[in-house]
């Protein structure tokens, strides 16, 4: 490549001014609009850098980088200072300043969106600074790259920063020291890949892992670490990403982590040894060859880097990580598109010759090697390929001519990544905009870019094919997958069983069934022609899961469920993300892998950049739903589409529990806000239509009361609606005014009976929600909807004492706001008052006994009915707000964690009883949320892979630990309820 010459001044060095070290020009493709447009800002330049390399240099950003020009035009005066003054000047001043931007001078709780305004724009300049040393030739790659790295690791650490003062202004964090937050915080925030490497992309993502030390955390007592430092990861992940008018900082991937489709954003340091001495596998273990401390506690960071080696280097000569690694790069050949070598279009981070056939080069033989040979252990690549070569490894010319192409390709990436500050590896496929690339990457024309570019990649392939064996040169990345005929093609049982499927001939046999169209699903020629493709990328991301013949099964079900699966097959081709994530339900959530089956396009939402970001509110939740279900004109549509609504929606938030997006009690919340919106879509709508019929009730009002789960927004994956409909009228004018005139009570038990088909009745669309209305008063006997009146003087004088129990767990979620006011001030009414406690607390521990002697429990699985589980729980909770809320009105409403510690505050409860009460609660609530997410029939009945994964979820090692972790909470509670309520 043609690089420009030393700078004018070399006895200067580093501290001679960016001007005075620029070399030759870059050719240009329009020198006239170049002209123009430097022209627009001259004026604000000193005289003397009108001409020379200086102008020669702008003239190349404006001919070709819209993104460096537009930095470039839209500050000259920031253009100016960073042409007078030295590079490295520049680069410590901007780093100095970006690392103190979450820490603001005189800031208790910084203001999160200066300081995101603050980090954006030094990373602007940043950006302009180090695309002006590189294109001015003034830095070489290793100094592009650190500069970049460093920047990151500014950006990253003031991030960590402004979120862990504003939890200290709170109250929830603690810090040792005010001033550095970060240091003794239990926080490991590790830098992977090119980061971690000191090697990062002008435009790339960083890759990021966030783990914590829960004994270290400085944490308000009582304080949960994994949610806190989830979403302070979280937190710091949104301020480094978002985009405004000034740009955006980072684009933050945290997918390095152990098992990201079903762990939080943030694990603790002993779920993550555990994961790596268990189920680590090679490509983690080459991606912590480079894993770097770029933030947080870094003692602590350095420790955990330490005692991970056993994982990362192995203490033998592992060859079999050659396979493995190569295997991954097949991967990346059949599933990217790796076409023959050819410049147009041709992807030099990923096609063949390119970036990552060198870096596969060296990272294997450093897994291989380096177990032995310390020296191999470093994080940089070409260091690395000289590290190889003294060791013997590899040859000189190996050494040599990798580290020249590493340097070629890396330059030529930043340049396409300079452009338009995208992050893109893939040269374009237009002649004209490929010449001007080729000038922009320092070249006189076309051919002289072209031959640079073969010449270095045919040496990466060389050296590449002598440490790789050729592989079988089939579509299968990952060795012989035939399925045709009807025997079974031994090449191809080997590599199933290598996948990791236990019966291969059991899934020969499936897949062979698919060609062969037993499933009408794909029966159709198109979809046939669409599998075929997708076969060996399918099952190689079904053997990612825990059971990958469990999963398999799983897809032939849904795939004899289906109609047709041309969509969802053609989906799963063109996303590799969406693969994944499918094959992981598939294994994990077999209900989240039946509703994509059942409508593939509520994985559209995985992709949305929203997805990550998720809005739990009811208020949110329901702009949401009513946005998908537009505005329908039939009842028919409208039924159908609050069926895809609601399923939309709930996929989404089950997918975002499973991927540790959102807390089961996040997701709670979100299940029971899409409820809330479906049943007052539901009544709007049959309202509408039975008005329009019947004419208006004089006076008349409505509302529907949510119980149970729904009542304290804790719904999961599969709850049904229990349901209370009240109703209001004037009593002196009983009559609805339509052309079908109707009594009151006929009109609205009529139109209770319409709202629960609307929720219940199976369309094509499938089902929305199954409905329990035996919570009214009368029970399953007499009107479907109770009168108000009648349901005030029921509660008032009539109701037993087990009715004001599941009252503590309703609220008015749909109807007329001024009939749910008063329905909100007599349930009020009910719960506060005064009752004698001994006389409660024995009626809940007779109550608990009848329904322990009736329906048993199904073992220790059954989180609800056994011995000290939820039921216990609710009920205790309950108990204490029928037996106290008239001297504490406050406890009427709370959650049971929140009632729990207002019981200890007020002495009700031993504080040390409180608080284990409040963290078995979200325990059980936790794997309960998770388990009718994961399981699907009898979630007591949950298989070893289910109940792994649970363990995982819960933050246990394995099913065992939380088999005991379970067992323990549970006599924990059981002791504390016979005590407070009082053994009979």
């Amino acid at each position: 490549m043609s690089r420009r010459v030393s700078g004018r001044d070399p006895q200067r060095g580093g501290d001679a001014p960016l001007a005075e070290r620029l070399g030759r020009a870059l050719p240009l493709s329009n020198p006239e609009a170049a002209e123009t447009r430097l022209a627009e800002i001259a004026g604000s330049l000193p005289a003397d850098w009108r001409a020379g390399p200086a102008r020669d240099l702008l003239l190349a950003l404006a001919d070709h980088s819209p993104f460096l020009w537009s930095l470039a035009a839209r500050d000259p005066e920031r253009l100016a200072r960073l042409l007078r003054d030295s590079p490295e000047a520049s680069d410590a001043r901007i780093l100095g300043d970006q690392r103190a931007a979450g820490r603001p001078e005189g800031a208790a709780a910084p203001d999160l969106d200066a300081v995101g305004t603050r980090l954006r724009r030094n990373r602007a300049e940043h950006a302009l600074l180090v695309a002006l040393a590189d294109i001015g030739g003034v830095w070489p790659l290793e100094r592009v790259t650190a500069a970049l790295s460093d920047f990151a690791d500014a950006s990253v650490s003031a991030a960590f920063d402004a979120l862990l003062l504003q939890a200290a202004a709170s109250g929830r964090f603690r810090p040792s020291d005010p001033a550095d937050p970060q240091a003794g915080s239990g926080l490991v925030v590790l830098g992977l890949g090119k980061l971690g490497g000191r090697e990062l992309n002008y435009s790339s993502d960083i890759d990021l892992i966030v783990f914590f030390d829960p004994e270290a955390a400085p944490l308000k007592e009582g304080l949960e670490p994994t949610p806190f430092f989830t979403r302070l990861a979280q937190g710091a992940a949104k301020l480094l990403q978002e985009r405004t008018r000034d740009g955006y900082v980072h684009r933050v991937d945290y997918r390095l982590r152990p098992d990201p489709g079903s762990t939080p954003t943030a694990m603790s340091l002993a779920s993550a040894y555990v994961y790596y001495e268990t189920t680590g596998q090679n490509w983690e273990r080459a991606a912590f060859i480079k894993a770097r401390p770029i933030a947080g506690d870094i003692p602590a960071s350095e420790k955990f880097l330490a005692e991970l080696t056993p994982f990362v280097w192995r203490k033998y000569f592992d060859f079999a990580a050659i396979a493995d690694v190569h295997a991954m790069k097949r991967q990346i050949h059949a599933v990217r598109g790796h076409e023959a070598l050819a410049v147009a279009g041709h992807d030099i981070k990923l096609g063949r010759g390119g970036i990552r056939e060198i870096e596969f080069f060296v990272q294997t033989q450093q897994l291989v090697f380096g177990g032995r040979r310390p020296i191999l252990r470093g994080r940089s690549t070409v260091p690395m390929l000289g590290r190889l070569h003294e060791d013997g490894w590899i040859s000189e010319s190996a050494r040599d001519e990798l580290g020249a192409a590493y340097a070629f390709l890396r330059t030529i990436e930043h340049r396409l990544q300079m452009v338009r500050d995208e992050q893109t590896q893939r040269l374009p496929t237009d002649g004209t905009e490929l010449d001007a690339f080729a000038r922009f990457a320092g070249f006189a024309d076309r051919p002289a870019f072209e031959a640079a570019l073969l010449h270095h990649a045919r040496r990466v392939q060389a050296h590449y094919a002598l440490l790789f064996e050729a592989g079988p040169d089939l579509s299968s990345e990952v060795g012989d997958l035939v399925f045709s005929g009807a025997a079974d093609d031994p090449a191809t049982l080997a590599t199933l069983r290598s996948l990791g499927f236990r019966e291969p001939e059991t899934v020969a046999e499936t897949v062979r069934g698919w060609h062969f169209g037993r499933r009408a699903a794909v029966r159709s020629p198109r979809a046939r022609e669409v599998l075929t493709e997708l076969v060996p990328a399918l099952l190689k991301a079904l053997a990612g899961t825990p059971d990958p013949d469990a999963a398999l099964a799983n897809l032939d079900r849904a795939f004899g469920r289906m109609p047709a699966a041309v969509e969802l097959l053609t989906i799963l081709r063109e996303h590799e993300r969406l693969r994944l994530l499918f094959a992981d339900l598939l294994g994990s959530a077999p209900r989240l892998a039946g509703t994509v089956a059942f409508s593939p396009h509520v994985l559209d939402a995985v992709i949305d950049p929203d997805f990550g970001d998720p809005v739990i509110d009811p208020e949110g939740i329901a702009a949401h739903y009513r946005a998908l279900l537009g505005q329908p004109a039939e009842h028919e549509i409208f039924l159908d589409r609050s069926r895809d609504a609601a399923r939309q929606l709930r996929f989404v938030a089950g997918a975002r529990l499973l991927s540790g997006i959102l807390t089961p009690k996040g997701a709670g919340e979100a299940f029971s806000a899409i409820a809330d919106a479906a049943v007052s879509t539901a009544l709007e709508a049959v309202a509408r239509r039975f008005f329009e019929e019947h004419g208006a009730v004089p006076g008349g009002r409505l509302v529907v009361i949510g119980y149970g789960r729904l009542g304290t927004r804790q719904l999961t994956a599969e709850s049904d609606l229990d349901l209370v409909v009240l109703y209001d009228f004037d009593p002196e004018d009983r009559t609805s005014a339509g052309p079908k005139r109707l009594d009151a009570a006929v009109a609205y038990n009529r139109l209770t009976q319409r709202l629960v088909a609307a929720l219940t009745a199976p369309t094509r669309r499938g089902l929305l929600y199954e409905v329990d209305l035996r919570l009214r008063p009368g029970g399953g006997q007499g009107s479907t909807a109770t009168q108000f009146r009648s349901f005030r003087r029921y509660q008032s004088e009539e109701a037993e004492l087990w009715e004001h129990m599941a009252l503590t767990r309703a609220r008015v979620i749909a109807g007329d706001p001024s009939l749910a006011a008063e329905v909100s001030a007599v349930i009020g009414e009910a719960l506060r008052r005064p009752r004698e406690a001994r006389a409660v607390y024995r009626s809940v521990r007779d109550m608990r006994a009848t329904v322990e002697w009736e329906k048993g429990d199904h073992g220790p699985l059954d989180l609800k009915l056994a011995p000290g589980g939820l039921l216990d729980l609710d009920f205790l909770g309950q108990a204490l707000v029928l037996a106290h809320a008239h001297e504490h009105p406050d406890f009427v409403g709370l959650d049971a964690p929140a009632l729990f510690a207002g019981a200890a505050e007020t002495g009700l409860l031993d504080g040390g009883e409180a608080e284990r009460l409040a963290q078995a609660y979200r325990l059980l609530d936790d794997v309960h949320q998770w388990q009718r997410l994961m399981v699907e029939g009898d979630p007591t009945e949950a298989s070893a892979v289910a109940m792994a994964r649970l363990a995982r979820a819960a933050n246990l090692p394995d099913a065992k630990a939380l088999a005991a972790q379970l067992a323990a909470e549970r006599r924990a509670v059981r002791t504390i309820f016979d005590r407070t309520l009082g053994r009979g």
